[in-house]
């Protein structure tokens, strides 16, 4: 995986997130400009008040020139200037609100797509729970970065300038008083970052190792319980915990000691020499109305300071977790990830695949194939293999001699950068992803079901009718155990199926890899979970396919795939045996003789 966010300068984070915050809020641009333009109107209005607030006590109160109209009409200003800025303030924070969980919701559909496009390679090394948290958790924060965040900031900052600019005309000198203010509070906001940053970086993401360890531990509830791990695990669960609690007090105590207590102390002190410059003039009763006005406005200078400061805190986390976002967006999806020597001539390939493969060309065709997960550990060597249409094949081999490996690349799991792989005639990394998808059907190992019906199941979201899905399901051998479950084709298995057995589970997943009139299916050990009169089933059902579909079956069960056309027997990366299986039973010694004589002995 690239550098961890926390691990990104505070600099490179804000640069991912506003960049993220920019692309995401792209399309309600218009919205944003509307708030701005309504948070200006509504400070200018509360600058208004004060300054009416002055006409009032000079013009009419002490010199007792009690022009009751005129009086009135101050008054009823004041009143409505704050009325009208109130409701201002609602339209813009109705806009910033709206515009917010858009655009949370327009970033989690880009996280989700953007994952749903990641290679294996990388969900080798994610941990699903940390995964979760950044499309639920992180971008969350987004909502939290526009309310919260930049409206309290913009908005305080244009009180501030309105305020200060007041003052200005009030009385300058006084003004410049206020103003020796601002090194301060930036003291303090620098002061409060150096300090908080890092406990905020920390405290995130303990927080996704906490949705890691739970949804880890939850997912293998039953591994926990039968090794009698609940206490060990519950102490580590604890440890990170106690991690996470360390790290929020850090920050806590950053905000207790360099936010509004420190802002307040300097308030207090402000105040007091405005008072005391006041008190040294041969003060006028033309400059009461003066300090009344001054006094209003440094709880407008102040506080939105004050706010300003606060809102560090909450910046500090939405700007790490949105760079955090910003960095799973970042990774490279399977097709960029294809290899670099076929990047020449590709555009051509693709419209070659588009416009159908070469019929005489084989189904599969590896050429000097070799590939290693990590380098200097090669797990395939100089690998070269064709494979007909329509032919039934099977690999067989030890653990770790190749064989998931080899499946991975046949199903773009991971890109082949040394040697070649061509379906149909056409390189594999030159096919259209939805066509290669559709060419090429998977039934793994375990049968991933949704907490779906049957027929969505089989469906995928593919929108086939019901006589397709049922034509799949009769090839799987599936269609009657799925006709007399309770609602028939709508009922729904539960979650990963938990209302059929392991072996009806794993004939939905060929129904469903067949659903898609794949021209190539490949079995990753499908039979190995299942019984025996299960596997029966399934050998009935590929035996129905030979000839019509090329069928790659990888076996742990050699029963599975003994009538196959052609056995490839695997030994650490390389071909050691090929041949029927009566010919391979013909080699006394021979590894395939081995492998199913052992198989035999354990039945």
């Amino acid at each position: 995986m690239p550098t961890k966010p926390e691990q990104i300068s505070a600099r490179r984070q804000t640069w991912q997130a506003f960049s993220l915050l920019r692309r995401a809020a792209l399309p309600d641009q218009h919205h944003l400009g509307w708030a701005v333009m309504w948070l200006v109107l509504a400070a200018l209005l509360e600058v208004m008040g004060p300054i009416m607030g002055k006409a009032l006590i000079d013009e009419h109160l002490l010199p007792h020139h009690l022009d009751w109209p005129r009086m009135a009409g101050l008054l009823a200003g004041v009143v409505l200037t704050g009325w009208i800025a109130s409701g201002l303030r609602y339209l813009q924070l109705v806009r910033l609100s709206g515009l917010a969980m858009r655009s949370v919701m327009r970033l989690r559909e880009m996280v989700y797509t953007h994952v749903l496009l990641l290679p294996m390679a990388f969900f080798d090394r994610a941990i699903t729970g940390q995964l979760v948290s950044r499309v639920t958790n992180d971008t969350e924060a987004v909502k939290t970065l526009y309310i919260q965040v930049l409206f309290v900031m913009l908005d305080s900052t244009i009180v501030l300038v309105g305020t200060v600019a007041a003052m200005a005309w009030l009385d300058w000198h006084l003004m410049l008083i206020v103003l020796a203010l601002l090194p301060a509070v930036l003291l303090i906001v620098w002061l409060y970052q150096r300090w908080s940053a890092p406990a905020v970086t920390r405290a995130r993401a303990l927080r996704s190792d906490i949705n890691g360890q739970m949804a880890e531990s939850i997912g293998g509830m039953s591994v926990l319980q039968a090794n009698n791990a609940e206490a060990r695990f519950g102490k580590r669960f604890a440890a990170t915990n106690q991690d996470h609690y360390t790290a929020r007090l850090s920050e806590l105590r950053a905000n207790a000691w360099l936010l509004r207590p420190a802002l307040d102390m300097f308030n207090i002190i402000l105040l007091a020499a405005v008072i005391y410059l006041f008190g040294q003039r041969e003060m006028t009763a033309a400059e009461v109305g003066v300090l009344y006005a001054f006094i209003s406005y440094l709880a407008r200078v102040i506080e939105p300071l004050i706010q300003i400061t606060m809102q560090f805190s909450q910046l500090q986390q939405s700007v790490v977790a949105t760079a955090r976002v910003a960095t799973l967006l970042d990774e490279a999806t399977a097709t960029e990830h294809a290899a670099p020597e076929h990047a020449a001539g590709l555009a051509a390939e693709r419209a070659a695949a588009n416009d159908g493969s070469n019929g005489d060309a084989p189904a599969v065709a590896i050429r000097h194939l070799d590939f290693a997960y990590n380098e200097g550990q090669p797990v395939l060597h100089d690998l070269s293999l064709e494979i007909p249409q329509g032919a039934f094949i099977g690999i067989v081999g030890h653990t770790g001699s190749g064989k998931s490996t080899l499946l991975s690349l046949l199903l773009r799991f991971y890109p082949a950068r040394h040697g070649s792989i061509a379906i149909h005639g056409v390189p594999l990394d030159a096919i259209p992803n939805d066509r290669f998808r559709a060419e090429v059907g998977l039934v793994p190992q375990d049968p991933f079901l949704l907490a779906a019906s049957a027929r969505e199941n089989i469906d995928m979201g593919r929108g086939l009718s019901q006589a397709q899905i049922e034509a799949a399901a009769r090839a799987a051998h599936a269609h009657d155990f799925i006709a007399a479950l309770d609602q028939g084709y709508d009922t729904a298995l539960g979650e990963g199926g938990s209302r059929l057995s392991v072996g009806q589970k794993q004939l939905v997943a060929i129904a469903r890899a067949l659903a898609g009139t794949p021209r190539i299916l490949l079995l990753d050990e499908a039979t190995s979970h299942i019984d025996s009169q299960t596997e029966q089933i399934v050998q009935t059902a590929l035996d129905e396919l030979r000839g019509k579909v090329t069928v790659i079956a990888i076996a742990h069960r050699l029963s599975t795939i003994r009538d196959a056309d052609r056995i490839i027997v695997l030994n650490h990366g390389r071909i050691a045996e090929t041949g029927a299986h009566e010919q391979l039973m013909q080699i006394d010694g021979g590894l395939y003789q081995r492998l199913y004589l052992l198989q035999q002995l354990a039945a």
